[in-house]
């Protein structure tokens, strides 16, 4: 799952939000060091991570991938599925989409203090200043986004142009993404990692 889904699987506070976006930043962080919420937040987006790897439906949709770009097809969905996530909104979710988009950037921007190490506060910085969760509705922009960490991969790899794979197979990463997710926000429950 990308950014805006681990948000929404997250609790309504500061200490949430940060913990489970630190998950795609821990790298060097020592989680003991982290205040308990926030730990328990990471905590979440690892447990939602390990789920949608090993689950059988998302499998299916990697292998769907060329063979050129299946390393790199997880990528692919997580991106994918904030963009799935976003425009099938309603069936999913009874909250208000924009409000909550409001109430998740909020956060990020006063939670910057529980933030360990720049590259975070700077790359949600960005998430807000640059309205990301709004433009995940947009192909195009789903596609840039792609391209983008294409361009970031320190080796040469064949990930751009990603967005080819995902439309070929838009049909069968529809269908199972939305038999996916709802299991997903079950077993979010079920763990009650962080509301323990």
């Amino acid at each position: 799952m990308n950014h805006f889904a681990h948000l929404v699987l997250a609790q309504p506070t500061l200490e949430s939000t940060v913990g489970n976006l630190l998950g795609d930043f821990a790298r060097g962080v020592d989680p003991d060091s982290l205040p308990r919420a926030v730990h328990d937040g990471l905590r979440n987006h690892r447990a939602v991570d390990r789920y949608t790897d090993a689950h059988p439906r998302v499998q299916e949709m990697k292998r769907g991938f060329s063979r050129r770009r299946r390393r790199f097809a997880g990528i692919a969905l997580d991106i994918y599925f904030d963009h799935l996530l976003i425009n099938h909104w309603s069936r999913f979710d009874t909250r208000d989409l924009e409000p909550l988009i409001e109430a998740f950037y909020r956060r990020m921007i006063d939670g910057r203090e529980l933030m360990p190490g720049e590259q975070m506060r700077r790359v949600t910085r960005r998430m807000v200043e640059y309205d990301w969760f709004g433009s995940y509705r947009d192909l195009d922009a789903v596609a840039e986004s792609l391209d983008r960490v294409a361009g970031r991969i320190r080796f040469e790899n064949r990930f751009a142009g990603a967005i080819e794979e995902l439309q070929r197979n838009h049909e069968l990463i529809c269908e199972a993404f939305f038999e996916f997710y709802p299991e997903l926000q079950r077993h979010v429950e079920r763990l009650g990692l962080e509301t323990d």
